[in-house]
């Protein structure tokens, strides 16, 4: 019961900032968005950024991390998403910031 009243108060908290200026596409499966831990080299569109605050005692799983990651980023149509920060200080949440792309046909 205790692990199950702890894992109850970890928490993943989304941000989303759409890019200004860059082309809109329909909402994607989030099953089908790629976590990447590097830009990709193909040519793509940067649509925006997923920010995350998430705590780190109690922390949540990591699939649940590329979930949330995934279902961000679909919704700005984004094929993909690239982790670009990732930093975690004692007593304070853990900051993550993912590029969400859309590769170029």
């Amino acid at each position: 019961m205790l692990a199950c009243a702890l894992a109850s108060c970890a928490y993943v908290e989304p941000t989303t900032v759409q890019y200004v200026g860059v082309p809109r596409f329909p909402p994607e499966d989030p099953a089908k968005v790629q976590v990447l831990r590097a830009e990709p080299a193909q040519r793509h569109h940067r649509l925006g950024e997923v920010l995350l605050d998430i705590s780190i005692e109690p922390a949540p799983p990591v699939a649940e991390i590329e979930q949330k990651l995934r279902e961000e980023a679909a919704k700005m149509g984004a094929q993909a998403i690239y982790i670009v920060r990732d930093v975690a200080r004692p007593h304070e949440d853990r900051k993550l910031i993912g590029i969400a792309i859309r590769y170029l046909q």
